[in-house]
């Protein structure tokens, strides 16, 4: 029987593991607290978004997603994917806490070379600078697609429920534009990593295929914000999607195509450290959790 001590003890929230040649860390930027899933998830009755979470032993209350965010060190590259929430607490208050996991993992944030953005929204490019503008990876360049930078530190396209997540783009992109660098649907962008473009959840929202040696990872991004009911049902909308149907089309071509070829994926917002792999089931898929590796340094 654990004693209070040790039952109160938090442990670190990073995941190091190899990749090819190289290592890729996982790291948390915390819990986020999305609410009642009957609210956000969206194109089936209420009574069908309840039992799937029931069936699969998970509140049918509210929803907690986690915040997994890939640093990658390959073909002599450190690359981080995604930055958190960084100081906003608009989804709870145990966002925020990427630099944490950073130290945790003994990692630098100097060793930074470059910063790729799957999307432009704040949970993702809220952690790229501190509360006084500062980068927080001064050495990084930061890649993102073009229709996103614009979209988003524009605003003009976008309805008043976005006025906070457009604020947090320009306070983080516009004041270093001089960084930025776009990519394009295809392109091998960094050594190693390629874009894959998945619109829908923003008009710009990439996903990203890597490969070292023999190993391949594709890092959803938000894809899918769930590994249950936007798997077992990927034609589900979700309430945060800029164009839904469309984001529903992106999801369901980059699962079919990551089942067909059998390409272990990570996924932005699934349960810690959301890497696994993805299997045609039903009318959907299932994800399947990877077994964690034992990393000796």
């Amino acid at each position: 029987m654990l004693n209070d001590q040790a039952h109160q003890t938090k442990l670190p929230y990073f995941y190091p593991f190899k990749f090819g040649s190289g290592e890729i860390t996982v790291l948390s930027d915390g819990p986020l607290e999305l609410g009642d899933p009957r609210e956000n998830f969206l194109g089936v009755d209420a009574a069908t978004v309840t039992e799937m979470l029931d069936r699969n032993f998970l509140s049918s209350s509210s929803v907690t997603l986690e915040q997994n965010i890939p640093l990658v060190k390959i073909n002599g590259k450190t690359i981080l994917f995604d930055t958190g929430m960084g100081t906003s607490k608009i989804f709870g208050p145990t966002t925020g806490r990427l630099l944490k996991s950073m130290q945790e993992a003994g990692i630098d944030t100097l060793e930074v070379d470059a910063v790729v953005l799957s999307h432009a929204h704040i949970d993702h490019t809220g952690g790229l600078c501190d509360q006084d503008g500062k980068l927080n990876f001064p050495n990084a360049e930061i890649f993102i697609s073009e229709s996103d930078f614009d979209d988003w530190t524009d605003g003009g396209k976008l309805d008043d429920g976005f006025k906070a997540q457009v604020e947090n783009a320009r306070r983080n992109l516009l004041p270093h534009r001089d960084r930025v660098t776009h990519f394009v649907d295809g392109q091998e962008f960094l050594p190693g990593v390629q874009a894959v473009h998945a619109p829908g959840h923003t008009l710009g929202h990439f996903c990203f295929l890597m490969q070292s040696g023999n190993d391949r990872l594709c890092f959803l991004g938000d894809l899918t914000h769930h590994h249950i009911l936007l798997m077992e049902r990927p034609w589900m909308e979700f309430k945060y999607d800029t164009d839904p149907k469309l984001s529903a089309r992106s999801r369901t071509r980059v699962l079919d195509m990551l089942a067909t070829d059998r390409i272990p994926v990570m996924s932005y917002h699934f349960a810690w450290p959301g890497l696994g792999n993805v299997a045609r089931e039903g009318e959907g898929f299932r994800y399947v959790p990877a077994a964690m590796q034992m990393l000796s340094r």
